[in-house]
């Protein structure tokens, strides 16, 4: 077990942008693990990650904004394909040949 001021050394050296980048990738992942794992799916609890990373997304570094902006991108597509997944069929394809009178058509 580490000592007293082994714990006040880690914590001197500790930055808030380590803890802010860390904690949006815990979000991250625990979002897209409440999409995907069977018996865990819960879209309510994927969401509030989704608002999470969003609020704290201005207050990352600006070097690591891309790469967080991209995995939240892909957590949104994931939640918005499983919200239509439940219950919910694909909206039926359009006809591939319009349903349109034309002069002299058939």
């Amino acid at each position: 077990m580490p000592s007293e001021e082994q714990i006040r050394e880690q914590i001197k050296q500790l930055k808030i942008d380590d803890v802010l980048l860390q904690t949006v990738v815990t979000l991250i992942n625990l979002g897209g693990r409440k999409l995907t794992v069977e018996g865990e799916k819960d879209l309510e609890q994927a969401k509030k990650a989704i608002e999470a990373v969003r609020a704290l997304l201005p207050l990352c570094p600006t070097d690591q904004a891309q790469p967080i902006q991209d995995a939240l991108s892909q957590l949104q597509m994931a939640y918005v394909q499983e919200s239509r997944g439940e219950g919910e069929q694909p909206p039926p394809s359009p006809p591939s040949k319009p349903d349109i009178w034309t002069p002299g058509g058939s």
